[in-house]
């Protein structure tokens, strides 16, 4: 047992699994703002590189939240 497991009693595992599910959730939000940012510039390839970042964000939390459901 880490340190901070044995402080939190929190695996590692778990952790991290929120760690980046919290990151991957916020991504999208933060990415919403590229993407209006973008489009005021008419930008749109840059738009839609920021939507498929949000989109591999959205899989990334997904797949986190069914590995949290499993432990």
């Amino acid at each position: 047992m880490s340190n901070g497991e044995a402080q939190t009693g929190v695996s590692n595992a778990v952790y991290d699994l929120v760690s980046v599910f919290y990151h991957a959730a916020q991504g999208g939000t933060v990415y919403a703002g590229y993407i209006e940012d973008a489009e005021r510039e008419g930008d749109g390839e840059l738009a839609d590189f920021f939507r498929e970042v949000q989109r591999q964000d959205a899989e990334r939390a997904r797949r986190c939240r069914e590995l949290l459901r499993r432990g």
